[in-house]
């Protein structure tokens, strides 16, 4: 029986020496945004970006990123903001980008890098927050968000919203 051949993926803080150089997930948006902006936006504490590189190989396969943010209370449905203070503002963590590789595509990587960001805003105990947010890019990303529970802000909306306790639930 042979052995398995598949790396072992891991994904960890981008860092200096994770290569972002050939990415490519075929949104150049986001290929840009890796390629020369993560890493400014990581060092001025304005987004954390995170990568997923398979083995020692330190080729980034997938990325996404998280930061602060906040959701009108009224954007929200009434039977969830019932159990909110009544502030005007809900503190929120913006999953504001996940992309992988096309040469990866196919493979459960978008899905690992989910449901990681998912279960990192859970670890997270140094910031209060009740909802994780994402702007899906298209209908394609919609239509992803929405397998993992996402709901739509309106029904023309692509920001779409996950609250805490739907994250907890899916993750156990």
């Amino acid at each position: 029986m042979a052995a398995d051949k598949t790396p072992a993926i891991s994904i960890e803080p981008l860092a200096s020496r994770h290569k972002r150089d050939t990415f490519s997930c075929g949104n150049e948006a986001l290929d840009r945004y890796l390629r020369k902006q993560a890493g400014q936006d990581a060092r001025k504490n304005v987004t954390a970006s995170f990568v997923l590189i398979e083995g020692e190989n330190p080729v980034v396969r997938g990325f996404y990123t998280l930061s602060a943010t906040s959701v009108v209370l009224e954007d929200l449905p009434e039977a969830i903001t019932k159990k909110l203070p009544r502030y005007p503002l809900v503190p929120a963590i913006l999953l504001g980008r996940l992309a992988v590789d096309q040469s990866r595509k196919g493979q459960g990587y978008g899905e690992i890098l989910l449901l990681n960001a998912l279960e990192r805003c859970l670890t997270t105990k140094d910031i209060g927050w009740a909802v994780a947010v994402v702007d899906a890019k298209d209908e394609f990303a919609r239509a992803f968000y929405e397998r993992y529970e996402f709901k739509r802000f309106s029904p023309i909306s692509r920001r779409m919203f996950l609250f805490r306790d739907t994250i907890e639930r899916l993750l156990r």
